[in-house]
């Protein structure tokens, strides 16, 4: 896997750790799909630890605010601020407006992006609050969402607010 980050356009492998956060994240997508749901995934890390992940659970919770970067918020469960100061979000897709607000609510400095190619969220404003972000362009990210575009366009037109 290649990290390209963002305005520097460098590329870079990412540690052990790193790929083994993305690969949950992508797992969670995998879980969202299965479900029949939006394959969208997330994890935080703390200090070498996942702390919280989830998936995209709009369709399957009839909810209108559970993206997988939310949802892996709510089960990282009440935490003090200066824990979230010190994490890292790896998330499958591009952060939307909405998760990108929570990310920047919490103050969390990192993020790793499976990919941005299906949907460019939100990045230039975490950016411009000083957020570390990466992008990966994962292929197994890629391939996910196309698939599921092409296969459930109204879904997911609803769940970027199209």
């Amino acid at each position: 896997m290649q990290l390209i980050k963002n305005h520097e356009r460098t590329t870079m492998n990412l540690s052990p750790f790193e790929e083994s956060c993305m690969l949950e994240a992508i797992e969670e997508a995998r879980k969202g799909l299965t479900e029949g749901g939006i394959p969208i995934g997330s994890v935080i890390e703390y200090k070498g630890k996942i702390i919280g992940r989830g998936h995209n659970r709009r369709v399957q919770n009839g909810s209108a605010i559970l993206h997988g970067e939310m949802d892996a918020l709510e089960n990282a469960g009440r935490l003090p601020a200066g824990v979230y100061r010190e994490c890292t979000l790896y998330t499958t897709l591009s952060p939307c407006p909405m998760c990108t607000g929570a990310i920047l609510l919490y103050q969390i400095p990192r993020v790793i992006i499976g990919e941005n190619k299906t949907f460019m969220g939100d990045e230039k404003l975490l950016e411009s609050r000083n957020v570390k972000t990466m992008v990966l362009q994962d292929h197994r990210c890629i391939e996910m969402m196309e698939q599921f575009i092409l296969e459930k366009p109204t879904l997911w037109n609803e769940d970027i607010g199209v």
